[in-house]
């Protein structure tokens, strides 16, 4: 089996989809593994690295057309599809709610497409769920960025001039991402709270030493694999003005709410910015999806009555060498959790629960 992985076109994306200890796993079962030269380049891999692995550098032509399983992080090109040989699997990030024109060219090459946005968030698939390790790295990133641009320390500190008091972070949203940025800021020595819809994540929140901010919203919960339902008009309301004054005595804001395949919900206003200190930071980690924070803009830093609002997206691209790692293994978890012994082989087992849950192409349709 020819396992292929090529270099990322997505501007400014420094993540590759298999690291050189992956690669290795991958050639003991028997596998023939081609990458592109400059594959790792961006998060410190080189080409030798790869070869002392077992792998071969190739043409992006001919990993293309003889591949039997293709990697990436983010989507492929048109181009790239039309090279692709038909009955290939194709392995990455796809975003399949927002790219129907992709996922058509995938169908029409006859390749079998398998997004990693889709793999359940159970127990059993944790080592192949790479939106949470990823958005774990993405917490991280928000804080370390915030801490950064804010003009003052993170931790209480005693000097002879006087008793320094920590600066205040405040979480929105307990997911993954939202629970790193909590033990991170922590960390840092920051007072922190935290807010999110689901009560249920109440002690997870305070077993990280933040306090929960209790806002009664009515009716809420989470979607069965824990996220957080969508909140009506209403609902937003409420969360707005009980959220309005933590982030007024707050110096740094962060923001995760995002709904899979939706836009993401705009929790804190403009006027909820206006309201902060001057000189607060407020980063806004659902950018990329359309954004928490209004007046924030993807990819760009700008200053709303003095406060800086952060709306830089692919967050765990800025810790790279650890975001491959991590996507890496995330896929060749994947792929042994599927590998034939008897065969030797990868085998495509339509009637599985979590393939059904992630092939979004097959046999020429669109099957999501």
């Amino acid at each position: 089996m020819i396992i292929g992985v090529l270099k990322e076109i997505f501007p400014g994306e420094a993540r590759c989809s298999l690291v050189p200890a992956s690669c290795t796993r991958l050639i003991k079962k028997g596998c023939t593994v081609l990458v592109e030269s400059g594959l790792g380049l961006s998060a410190s891999i080189f080409d030798n690295d790869y070869t002392k692995a077992g792998a071969s550098i190739s043409s992006k032509s001919d990993i293309l057309s003889t591949s039997d399983i293709l990697l990436h992080v983010r989507k492929p090109s048109t181009e790239d599809i039309k090279q692709m040989k038909s009955g290939a699997i194709h392995i990455s990030f796809l975003d399949p709610f927002n790219e129907k024109d992709l996922l058509a060219s995938l169908a029409q090459q006859g390749v079998s497409a398998i997004s990693m946005e889709m793999i359940p968030r159970t127990t059993n698939e944790k080592k192949m769920d790479a939106l949470s390790s990823q958005a774990n790295l993405a917490g991280y990133v928000a804080v370390i960025i915030a801490s950064e641009r804010i003009k003052k320390i993170l931790p209480m500190m005693m000097t002879p001039s006087g008793t320094i008091s920590p600066a205040r972070v405040f979480i929105i949203g307990a997911g993954v991402a939202g629970l790193q940025a909590i033990a991170t800021a922590k960390r840092l020595g920051a007072r922190v709270d935290a807010f999110d819809t689901r009560p249920v994540v109440k002690e997870q929140v305070q077993s990280l030493g933040a306090k929960f901010v209790e806002i009664d919203l009515g009716e809420t919960g989470q979607t069965k694999d824990g996220y957080a339902k969508a909140l009506t008009p209403e609902q937003l309301t409420k969360q707005r003005e009980g959220m309005a004054k933590v982030c007024a005595q707050s110096d740094i804001v962060i923001t995760t709410a995002q709904i899979f395949g939706k836009k993401a919900p705009v929790i804190v206003t403009r006027d909820m910015v206006s309201g902060m200190k001057p000189g607060s930071v407020v980063v806004d980690m659902a950018i990329e999806s359309g954004g928490n924070v209004e007046g924030a803009k993807l990819n760009e830093e700008v200053a709303i009555n003095g406060v800086h609002v952060i709306g830089l997206g692919n967050l765990p691209s800025r810790a790279s060498i650890n975001a491959s790692d991590m996507f890496s293994a995330n896929l060749v978890n994947f792929i042994e959790h599927f590998w034939d012994k008897e065969k030797n082989t990868f085998v495509l087992n339509t009637e599985d629960d979590l393939i059904k849950g992630c092939l979004v192409t097959h046999q020429g349709k669109v099957l999501k």
